[in-house]
């Protein structure tokens, strides 16, 4: 097996789900009721249920109960009907959706606010492959979720029968781990190390898939059952040998950069950075995923790096000769051509999962942990190491990197159409609502706006499709996040081809009082694309018109569409009516909200890395790189 590479499965694989553990990785925040070393790994109250005669759908019910779970997403069919039928008189909160992926996207977005599992269900054959999408996106964004599915009968597994899929084999690279259950007498069991597995270590997804027969028949339930996962042993702590080189190596650099990754966030490990980044008083840059997990308006935030990153985040990471890397993972959206990201630097890297260090770039000092551990630990050492060598005289590295926020701030250039920017109105957006919203993105230009003109001040605010990059993601995650934080207001910023992939969640959100506020940057085309149309294919607009916005047919009218949906609806096209149009959305709090903001189709995200090329060549505008004379 090469290193990084997830164990598959469906190798482990055997009519009983008993039969096959995975020894992958992970581990629970501690203010996510992760347990000590003494506490039992079984999340939930931990009741004792003493033996009780019940169905294998009864027994998936109450394991659920058991393990905490309030809320579920999902839909039923067929093959999942029989544990549907106890699920109607249980007091968890179950969300019927209109698409499966709704379901699966519900479900990341409720844990990525709560920290706690996100819980899905659907059927078999088309109704589990429509939870593919948001599996794998939980996977590449180290989501904890189980996803539950029906399965046929076990005695025809194999057969082609109806609505069958291998859903287990499907989701053998994009999962922790995938249980088949044909014994009823598995499922408390395999319920307890999903959810140990999905929540513990690097977070991620985890498939429980039951056949129908084992839902239908009977089993001697009792709890809490014992988890058996041998050689899944996820390391907390760091080696303090390992903390105590890098603590030299802080002290040694001219030019260090804290570069923070997602880990930081899904471990809630954001007081702990807070202090480590002004003890050693380095810049810090968040990637797209750790946005607000360190505080925009700190003087030591540098920005965002990566192919839209700020100029003076982009150059940090260049110009480094330190790159103190927690909970990141080198993705090539932030480096670039690897051979040259970071030239001069070494690299202290610290993660929960040991297949990501070295993967994409060699470290110098690997820290194998939690970074929630690891961060206090790597503090403590770095106050001796001062103690006894000085701390470092970094005035001149901020001199460079001040003068580069100074030069090359974030902005837009108006467009010339008349028509609305799209950065202003996600602006006004982020102003009006305040850094106690949560903001969910769907992917394209309007993700790299909202990552860049929105200030976010705490974490778990900003929720984005990161390494998928999942069209569809920004309404039914916005839909889950509202289901986990109902005080807070809950902004989905989507473009108007994503909208249309998932917007038959707005019937969910409607009968279900869920009322999350939705901005349609209406650009009418696939406005990513077509920005590289325009940059790189000399403006041929091959199938990037979607008819929605100024001046075309309007199909369909967003307005209309919200309308019918049972929300409430406003059209906004003209700068002057922005903050009013937002503040009436922000006053309706009885049903959710669509807002259709008319923007201008030529506005273009910057800064910009084109691919292929060094992150030296970042470009703040069309055929615009910083001079760098100065760093001299």
């Amino acid at each position: 097996m090469s290193k990084g590479s997830p164990i598959s499965p469906s190798l482990m694989a055997t009519k009983s789900a008993g039969a096959h553990k995975a020894p992958e990785r992970i581990e629970r925040p501690a203010d996510a009721g992760v347990e000590h070393a003494a506490a039992s790994p079984v999340l939930g109250p931990n009741n004792v249920v003493p033996p009780t005669v019940m169905t294998g759908s009864q027994a998936i019910v109450r394991s659920l109960e058991e393990l905490g779970v309030q809320d579920i997403f999902g839909l039923p069919g067929g093959a999942i009907l029989p544990t549907y039928d106890p699920l109607m008189a249980s007091k968890m909160n179950h969300i019927l959706v209109r698409h499966e992926q709704g379901a699966g996207h519900a479900a990341q977005g409720y844990a990525m606010v709560t920290g706690r599992v996100g819980v899905c269900i659907a059927t078999s054959g088309p109704g589990a492959t429509n939870l593919v999408t948001a599996i794998m996106d939980a996977h590449m964004d180290s989501v904890p979720m189980v996803a539950i599915t029906g399965q046929v009968a076990s005695g025809v597994i194999g057969t082609d029968a109806f609505q069958e899929a291998d859903i287990v084999g499907i989701t053998m690279p994009i999962t922790k781990h995938s249980f088949l259950v044909t014994d009823p007498n598995d499922i408390p069991h395999v319920m307890a190390e999903a959810f140990h597995l999905a929540s513990t270590g690097r977070p991620g997804p985890v498939l429980v898939d039951v056949a129908k027969d084992a839902q239908q028949g009977q089993m001697t339930f009792s709890w809490p059952p014992k988890i058996d996962l041998p050689g899944y042993r996820p390391v907390v702590r760091g080696h303090s040998k390992q903390v105590r080189e890098a603590a030299r190596l802080i002290a040694a650099a001219s030019k260090p950069v804290l570069y923070v990754g997602g880990g930081v966030v899904k471990a809630h490990a954001s007081a702990e950075l807070l202090e480590l980044a002004e003890l050693s008083g380095a810049p810090v840059v968040t990637t797209l995923m750790a946005r607000g997990v360190f505080p925009d308006s700190h003087p030591q935030h540098v920005g965002m790096p990566g192919m839209h990153g700020t100029v003076s985040a982009v150059t940090a990471l260049q110009q480094s000769d330190l790159l103190i890397t927690l909970g990141a993972r080198f993705d090539d959206r932030v480096t670039g051509i690897l051979k040259s990201f970071a030239p001069n630097a070494k690299v202290i890297h610290a993660d929960i999962d040991p297949a990501e260090i070295s993967k994409n770039r060699t470290a110098d000092v690997p820290i194998v942990g939690s970074v929630k551990e690891i961060i206090p630990e790597l503090s403590d050492a770095l106050r001796l190491q001062f103690e006894a060598s000085g701390t470092p005289d970094l005035s001149n590295w901020w001199a460079f990197l001040n003068n580069l926020k100074e030069t090359y701030p974030l902005g837009w250039t108006e467009p010339e159409d008349g028509l609305s920017a799209p950065q202003r109105v996600i602006e006004r957006i982020g102003a009006l609502t305040g850094p106690e919203g949560v903001y969910v993105a769907g992917v394209g230009q309007h993700q790299m706006w909202a990552s860049q003109f929105i200030k976010y001040e705490r974490p778990h605010a900003w929720l984005n499709s990161g390494g998928a990059g999942t069209m569809g993601y920004a309404v039914p995650a916005a839909m889950g996040a509202k289901v986990g934080e109902p005080d807070r207001v809950v902004w989905a910023i989507d473009g108007d081809g994503c909208f249309q992939m998932t917007n038959q969640e707005l019937a969910t959100c409607a009968i279900n009082k869920i009322p999350i506020k939705v901005a349609v940057i209406n650009n009418s085309s696939l406005g990513m694309v077509r920005q590289w149309q325009t940059l790189f294919y000399e403006g041929r607009y091959s199938n990037t018109d979607l008819n929605t916005g100024h001046d075309t047919v309007r199909i369909p009218d967003f307005v209309k569409l919200a309308d019918a949906y049972g929300c409430a609806s406003f059209r906004c096209e003209r700068d002057e009516d922005i903050d009013a149009t937002i503040q009436k959305a922000l006053a309706i709090n009885d049903r959710p909200v669509v807002i259709d903001f008319v923007v201008s189709p030529n506005s273009m995200v910057w800064p910009m890395v084109p691919a292929g090329v060094s992150n030296d060549q970042i470009q703040v505008a069309r055929n615009m790189t910083p001079d760098w004379e100065e760093e001299d």
